[in-house]
C-alpha cells in the first residue's frame, strides 16, 4: 500500500467536477466517467491521453506516493497530517492556466507564489519521517539517468525529484502528448475547461490519497483542512 499527500479542491468544486469528467474518474467516489470526446478530439483519443493521470486522480503533488516507514502506522500518518495542518493558513492561487510541461498538459500557476512554494517545502520535509526509503526497483523506475544533479539528489534524499528548487505547482491533465497532436489536445482542453483555469483555487487543505495495491487507482482517503491558530482559539 502507498500513500500520497496531494492538494485537490473540494469534491463539489467546479474545477474538480470538470477535471473528473475530463480524466474519466472521480477520485473521491472512485466512479468511472466514460470519455465522450470533445470537438476534434474523439473519445478514444481523450481516454488514451488521460490514461496516466486518471489512475492518480485530479491533484497537485505535494508529497509524492510513498510506502510507510517500518516504524509508522496509518494512524501515525493521520495524526501527523492533522497536527501539521493545525495552524496553517490558506494560500490563494489566484490564477491558473493550461500549460505544457515536459510534453504533458497541466493546470499551472501564472506567476511565482512564494507562500505556495514554502508550503510545499514544509509538506515534503515535515512528513518525510513517515516515508520508507525507496527500493532499488523504485529508484530505477524513476529513470535516474535522465535527471539533473538536483533532481537526482532530491530523489535519493526525499523520494521524489521535483521538490524544493525543482518544485512547480501543477495539476496534471494528460500523459505525454506527441508534438503533432498538441494543438488538437490543447484546443479540447480549453473548450472543456472554458474559463475555469482562470478562477484560481484556495489551497486550504491537504488530501491523503491511497493506492491499496500496486497499480490500483489512487483514491481519496481523507481530507485535512487548515485551521489557523486564531480559528482554533474561537472553537
Amino acid at each position: 500500500m502507498r500513500y500520497a499527500v496531494y492538494y485537490t479542491p473540494p469534491r463539489d468544486h467546479d474545477l474538480t467536477v470538470a477535471a473528473a469528467q475530463w480524466l474519466g474518474r472521480d477520485a473521491f467516489s472512485g466512479l468511472a466517467l466514460p470519455a465522450t470526446g470533445i470537438g476534434a478530439l474523439g473519445a478514444g483519443a481523450q481516454a488514451y491521453y488521460t490514461a496516466a493521470p486518471r489512475r492518480y486522480g485530479f491533484h497537485a503533488t505535494l508529497k509524492a506516493p510513498f510506502r510507510l516507514a517500518e516504524h509508522a502506522t496509518e494512524g501515525d500518518l493521520l495524526a501527523g497530517l492533522e497536527g501539521f495542518c493545525a495552524g496553517l493558513r490558506p494560500v490563494a492561487v489566484e490564477r491558473l492556466r493550461i500549460g505544457l510541461l515536459g510534453g504533458f498538459f497541466a493546470l499551472v500557476t501564472m506567476q511565482e507564489n512564494g507562500r505556495l512554494n514554502d508550503l510545499a517545502n514544509r509538506v515534503v520535509a515535515n512528513l518525510d519521517k513517515f516515508r520508507a526509503p525507496l527500493t532499488d526497483a523504485e529508484l530505477e523506475r524513476r529513470r535516474p539517468e535522465r535527471m539533473s544533479r538536483t533532481e537526482l539528489r532530491n530523489l535519493y534524499n526525499w523520494g521524489y525529484p521535483y521538490v524544493f528548487d525543482a518544485f512547480h505547482f501543477h495539476m496534471t491533465l494528460t500523459g505525454h502528448v506527441e508534438e503533432h497532436e498538441r494543438d488538437r489536445v490543447s484546443t479540447a482542453l480549453r473548450r472543456h475547461f472554458g474559463v475555469l483555469p482562470d478562477n484560481g483555487v484556495m489551497v486550504d487543505r491537504l488530501t491523503l490519497f491511497v493506492e491499496r495495491e500496486p497499480g490500483a487507482p489512487f483514491e481519496v482517503h481523507s481530507v485535512h483542512r487548515f485551521e489557523p491558530a486564531a480559528q482554533r482559539a474561537l472553537a
